[in-house]
């Protein structure tokens, strides 16, 4: 059942009206009983209906009531003898009120279609909002991601372009004929990136790992995988490094590398 659809059939408010043959009232008054959201639409549009009532209510003509009370007494026999069945003519309503009675239909007519048609708008314009507010954020999201790529293409700009960093080439091994990477890394600042040319890709349990040969033993620089745009951070290196290696390791680095994996080696010049 589309709950949805059925309220914004008109079917609700055309039961608040009382515009629907009992047949329909009833099918309405069982969806309302099967439905808990039916109920509550029901309700809102009665206090809907009700509030535009009585901001568009009208106030009687002065001496109407007098006239109602007038017109009553007219009708009403002054003398009822008790051995006499007196029959009375009831009088036909005034114009008057036959005007306040087409009046007030009209009226409800009124508000009643400026109730639905109010809804419908205001639906409307929800959808309109929802939608604009999906595609900023849509916007916002795209910026963010082409802002933050162009922030990392600027820092491996200057990265490459500084003549602080010295590029260490790192060709494949036995183990991979094809593999290659290198490392910009800056003797001053320790400061150290690795960037990824061909590498094969890895299990789920494996990953690469850089290491630093630093007096004749390999210092860990940090794992990576693949995958990474641009420059890769690595961990700081002293400047007494004179070769670096990736190796593969099981996931999260081992603490000495398994030189038997060994991927790329580079001296530095």
């Amino acid at each position: 059942m589309d709950i949805e659809k059925y309220i914004s059939s008109g079917i609700l408010e055309a039961y608040v009206l009382d515009t629907l043959s009992a047949e329909e009232r009833k099918g309405v008054e069982d969806m309302v009983n099967q439905y808990p959201e039916l109920q509550a639409e029901l309700e809102a549009i009665e206090l809907s209906l009700e509030a535009v009532a009585m901001r568009t209510a009208v106030t009687p003509p002065a001496g109407l009531k007098d006239s109602i009370l007038s017109a009553v007494e007219e009708s009403t026999p002054t003398e009822a003898p008790v051995q006499e069945t007196k029959v009375v003519t009831m009088e036909q309503p005034s114009t008057t009120w036959k005007y306040l009675v087409a009046a007030s239909i009209a009226l409800a007519l009124i508000s009643g279609y400026m109730a639905f048609d109010y809804r419908a708008k205001w639906k409307s314009t929800n959808e309109a909002y929802a939608e604009l507010v999906g595609n900023n954020t849509l916007m916002a999201d795209q910026y963010n991601k082409v802002n933050q790529r162009l922030e990392g293409i600027e820092r491996d700009f200057e990265v490459v372009s500084n003549t602080e960093f010295l590029r260490v080439p790192m060709a494949g091994t036995e183990n991979a004929l094809e593999a290659s990477a290198s490392v910009f890394w800056n003797k001053r600042t320790e400061e150290l990136f690795l960037n990824i040319q061909n590498l094969k890709d890895l299990s789920e349990d494996q990953q690469y790992q850089l290491w630093a040969i630093i007096d004749g033993k390999p210092v860990d620089a940090g794992v990576f995988d693949l995958g990474a745009e641009g420059l890769i951070k690595m961990k700081n290196t002293a400047s007494q490094a004179v070769a670096f290696a990736v190796t593969i390791e099981p996931k999260g680095g081992s603490e000495a590398p398994h030189l038997e994996t060994m991927q790329v080696i580079g001296n530095v010049g």
